[in-house]
């Protein structure tokens, strides 16, 4: 990402007469729609965002519009410093003031991210191969297949993006994919109208003609304010990831309890668990909790939920854990549903042999916010064992899913939809999706972020379409 001291001289030109009157109402555009959308102040607004990520976002994204815009008397705030200041700036920042001129914020989907040297893009909107991006702080932050709105220039040598970034979200992302598609269907009198219309909103700021110019232009400030709205929803709310489980249920800790009555062994307990078919032993001291079969009226994961399934490689479903550790009997679900279950089971198989359980839950919000309070999670186990471990719960969850109906395939199962050329497309967007947020779930160095994929677009006979 280009550094924003590279256009200090342009930002203090900002504060001069014609820009200082111009500006604002370019800001306003960025922004404004949003705040009546939501129903915010511009001030709430700020206060929501933070002002520092509203400066580096909101009004970046405004400041860059302005230095590609013409107004009515064919004045731009580039040409003006340029031609005014430029002998103070070095050839590369003029060179770099001058290609931020000319550019167009798109929407980009970002792979092949190298960190600190690069990262390719394509362009969502105007189509055409990827294109190489000399980058280093982004790379940093960015997983692959994020989608972003950037503006991608040119100079010297090197491809490069500004600095005013927002990362998508999928489904808003999808919201501008879809306003451009209406956008390129408008003869060149609606574009005219359109672009009127923008003229009037923005006071004496028109937009010049849009049958002449890149339309991008135009739909600069939309874009803004489709990623600003999907912003404000997510800090109100503060809804994290929907997470449920394979019976639909909401996402919960449950870590059930139990001591062991006095003169109870550990062989005591072995033996009556042994006596239950619901419980497979995988060691001396754990054992796994199932399920026969698929559970009926499984609600299946969307764009906007994360549905998390464990199954054994016989086809049951993972219930929970139980593990014996010294004097205690600890059993570990995801769901209050599967806590009171569970701990039917456990009291019926025991009996007298356990005393009354103790049962503690942890949200994933409260689990969240112990982890960004510095709390260290728990390692009991050597890192990459735990991360094999992980992967390979991912990859039996995925397989399974290859054969299973998927809402985002129109019903059907990932290989039955990958063999029409439609059907592709559709697997190819959910391979995508599925690939961004396991990546964003966990740290950038951790099991879930460093887990590969390519198996599954190989599976389904798609790796040539991995671009």
């Amino acid at each position: 990402m280009a550094n924003k001291h590279l256009l200090q001289g342009l930002m203090k030109w900002l504060t001069r007469d014609p820009w200082r009157d111009r500006f604002p109402e370019i800001l306003d555009s960025h922004m404004l729609p949003a705040c009546d959308e939501v129903g915010l102040e511009v001030e709430d607004l700020v206060s929501t965002l933070g002002e520092g990520f509203f400066m580096s976002t909101v009004w970046a994204c405004a400041f860059e519009d302005l230095l590609t815009r013409e107004f009515s008397d064919g004045s731009n705030i580039v040409d003006d410093y340029l031609k005014r200041r430029g002998w103070k700036e070095s050839a590369s920042v003029r060179s770099y003031m001058a290609a931020l001129r000319g550019s167009v914020v798109s929407l980009y989907e970002v792979s092949d991210i190298v960190r600190d040297t690069s990262f390719r893009a394509r362009d969502l909107l105007r189509g055409g191969e990827s294109i190489l991006i000399s980058e280093r702080a982004a790379t940093r932050s960015l997983k692959q297949w994020d989608r972003i709105a950037a503006r991608v220039v040119r100079v010297g040598t090197q491809t490069l993006i500004s600095g005013a970034v927002l990362p998508y979200e999928h489904a808003a992302s999808e919201e501008v994919i879809e306003a451009w598609r209406k956008f390129e269907g408008l003869n060149e009198k609606e574009r005219q109208d359109l672009a009127d219309q923008l003229g009037q909103a923005l006071g004496d700021a028109p937009i010049v003609d849009l049958t002449q110019i890149e339309p991008l232009h135009a739909l600069s400030p939309m874009i803004t304010n489709t990623w600003l709205i999907e912003q404000i929803d997510r800090t109100d709310s503060a809804v994290i990831s929907n997470v449920r489980n394979a019976e639909g249920d909401e996402f919960l800790i449950c870590t059930v309890r139990y001591p062991l009555e006095a003169g109870t062994t550990g062989d005591d307990i072995r033996t009556s668990l042994a006596r239950c078919p619901e419980l497979r032993q995988e060691n001396a001291t754990f054992w796994n909790w199932v399920g026969p079969g698929k559970p009926s009226g499984v609600q299946k994961g969307t764009p906007e939920s994360l549905t998390f399934e464990t199954w054994l490689d016989d086809g049951s479903l993972v219930l929970g854990g139980v593990e014996l550790d010294d004097e205690t009997l600890i059993l570990t679900v995801n769901s209050r549903a599967r806590s009171d279950l569970g701990r039917a089971l456990l009291s019926k198989t025991l009996g007298s042999l356990v005393g009354q359980p103790l049962v503690e839950t942890e949200t994933v919000e409260q689990l969240m916010a112990s982890r960004n309070a510095g709390t260290p999670p728990q390692q009991e186990i050597p890192e990459d064992q735990a991360c094999a471990i992980i992967h390979d719960t991912l990859d039996r969850h995925y397989r399974d899913l290859l054969d299973q109906p998927i809402p985002m395939l129109a019903g059907k199962s990932p290989r039955a939809a990958a063999k029409t050329a439609r059907g592709r497309i559709k697997v190819v967007e959910w391979l995508k999706l599925i690939e961004n947020r396991t990546a964003k779930s966990g740290d950038n160095n951790g099991a879930m972020a460093n887990h590969s994929f390519r198996w599954l677009w190989t599976e389904l006979g798609v790796s040539d379409l991995r671009v």
